[in-house]
């Protein structure tokens, strides 16, 4: 169980921060992030980390993208019907540890042990490395688009892990292996580096008319196209969304088509790489925002 006055959490949070991890607080004995904005306000500072650990005893949250850190987190299954996909299951793997130990052996490595470990509330093992430089690995999810496999899951930009220190349902996190961490393998880097992006090509608006009130609305649907591909690589997200505001606006005072805002913010979001189900959530909820505040154009 969490310490009632937070000593051990603040410890652990003190820890990780002197090894220049970014930390946030979880809800106390949760792996729910306390504050909003986590990535953005995850701070190595000791005077900020004592005030905020003074109020709760927080779980410690690591905010791995600003961290310089990819975590490889190999779970546990949670049920009895949890169980491995045909693919993995002929080679016998009963967890997310055996599913790496395949992959090692796949491409003739050995298992990446020596580094920075622990052990999660499950019994699985969260094997902490140091990102590649100048590459924005982002988080991945077991055998989906670029995930290692079953029960593997990574955590990079975008994403958080609980520290040592914390707990869950009970039980603890802990470190079972002290040791520095060391650089995420080459191998393992080229087999979560996203798939190239497609090629730039321009994103056409046709817009019918003459005049000022048409000029005006093609030159604020190409501005939110180029704040999208001109933004950088960690504000691909946060770009759509303001861009989705400021022509929602346009599209709740009846100056644009939905169905037009929606295609042209999609195809700038693909071409930075976004992927289309997390642009699409995206536009629709700057639509929605930018709704709240229609907007005219006069003639």
């Amino acid at each position: 169980m969490p310490h009632l006055d937070g000593s051990a959490q603040l410890t652990a949070a003190l820890d990780a921060a002197s090894r220049d991890w970014r930390v946030f607080p979880l809800i106390p004995g949760d792996k729910r992030p306390a504050v909003s904005d986590w990535e953005t306000r995850a701070t190595t500072d000791p005077d900020r980390i004592t005030r905020a650990w003074s109020v709760a005893a927080f779980n410690v949250g690591i905010a791995t993208g600003p961290s310089g850190l990819v975590v490889i987190d190999l779970d546990k299954p949670k049920h009895p019907g949890d169980t491995p996909p045909a693919a993995w299951a002929e080679h016998g793997v009963t967890d997310g540890a055996d599913v790496l130990t395949v992959l090692c052996e796949r491409h003739g490595q050995p298992f990446p042990a020596d580094t920075y470990t622990v052990r999660t509330w499950s019994g699985g093992t969260h094997l902490y490395f140091l990102a590649p430089e100048g590459e924005p690995l982002r988080n991945t999810a077991g055998d989906s688009a670029r995930g290692l496999g079953w029960k593997v899951d990574t955590r990079a930009w975008g994403g958080l892990v609980v520290g040592a220190g914390s707990t869950f349902a009970g039980h603890p996190y802990e470190v079972t292996h002290h040791g520095p961490v060391a650089p995420l393998p080459g191998w393992l880097a080229e087999l979560l580096r996203p798939a190239p992006l497609p090629p730039q090509t321009p994103v056409t608006v046709a817009l019918t008319g003459h005049g000022r009130r048409t000029a005006f609305l093609r030159s604020a649907i190409n501005g939110e196209v180029q704040r999208v591909t001109g933004s950088g690589p960690h504000e691909h997200n946060n770009s759509l969304y303001i861009a989705a505001v400021a022509l929602g606006q346009l599209v709740a005072g009846g100056e644009l088509s939905e169905v037009d805002v929606t295609g042209w913010l999609l195809t700038a979001a693909l071409q930075v790489g976004q992927g289309e189900r997390e642009a699409r959530r995206t536009i629709a909820s700057g639509l929605r925002a930018g709704a709240r505040r229609p907007r005219t154009v006069a003639a």
